[in-house]
């Protein structure tokens, strides 16, 4: 009875893990059809006569703007840890007035819709002169960051022994030299996941590139990928590939770090 049950449990979550795949699958395969069997009745479920054609265009048309999306994504990762640890370990341990109205704040921002946030940024931008800007997309894509790697920093680094803390003091260390030298070592967890999370909403931005930077020299691939949109064709196939390649990066980022991001999620939330 008990095998019978786990093979309905097994079978049941095959058929899930595949409908959650397939529209995967089904990006892969329009990658590989012709653009003459885009509109095949009925549709070409496997790439019977595959081709090439949309890789092709990836590797010959938009290097640059992987390129410009993976500076702007270390750019992110860099400004929301420089503002992020900092922040969350004086919450965290400092304690300074006002730390429980900052950390509802931080939650508040998180629940401002993208494209309001957008709308700001474009009327700060204009006055500033910062639109088609890469390091203005780097700022406005850390404010999404900055918010979650501060809350999740807080509750990794709260669950750092105090004996640690006093230790360094007694060592005669500053609470900059204790935060540099003896908290982040211990918080790589927290850091990955922080790490990872910036990048990958950098990368994924498609509301304030469109905004922000849509006239700009150099424009992220989530803003390259319209340029196969036409007014009379589009080339489903070249889009799909594009589609791909930018995703591969995510994917081996989040086989790469699970065990540090399960880590650095669940940090904090059992105390001793």
């Amino acid at each position: 009875m008990t095998a019978r049950r786990t093979w309905w449990k097994t079978a049941l979550g095959i058929l899930f893990t595949a409908l959650m795949l397939f529209p995967v699958y089904w990006m892969f395969n329009v990658s590989l059809t012709k653009t003459s069997d885009m509109r095949a009745d009925p549709p070409h479920w496997f790439p019977w006569d595959p081709t090439a054609e949309g890789f092709t265009d990836v590797f010959a048309q938009q290097l640059p703007a992987l390129s410009t999306s993976l500076g702007i994504g270390l750019g992110c990762v860099a400004l929301t840890l420089a503002i992020a640890a900092p922040a969350g370990f004086a919450i965290a341990k400092l304690r300074p007035w006002g730390a429980g109205p900052l950390n509802f704040t931080l939650l508040v921002a998180q629940m401002i819709p993208s494209v309001v946030m957008a709308m700001g940024f474009y009327a700060i931008y204009v006055r500033l002169g910062w639109l088609n800007t890469v390091w203005g997309l780097i700022i406005a894509d850390s404010t999404i960051a900055v918010p979650f790697g501060v809350l999740l920093f807080t509750a990794f680094m709260s669950g750092i022994p105090q004996e640690l803390m006093h230790a360094a003091k007694i060592d005669g260390a500053g609470a900059w030299r204790t935060f540099r030298s003896v908290v982040l070592p211990v918080s790589r967890n927290a850091m990955l996941t922080v790490s990872l999370f910036a990048f990958l909403w950098a990368w994924s931005d498609f509301i304030f590139a469109s905004t922000l930077n849509r006239n700009g020299d150099k424009i992220p691939i989530t803003l390259s990928i319209y340029s196969y949109i036409g007014n009379n064709t589009t080339q489903w196939n070249s889009i799909m590939a594009t589609a791909v390649v930018a995703s591969i990066p995510a994917a081996v980022l989040l086989v790469v770090a699970q065990r540090y991001v399960a880590g650095g999620v669940t940090a904090g939330a059992v105390k001793d």
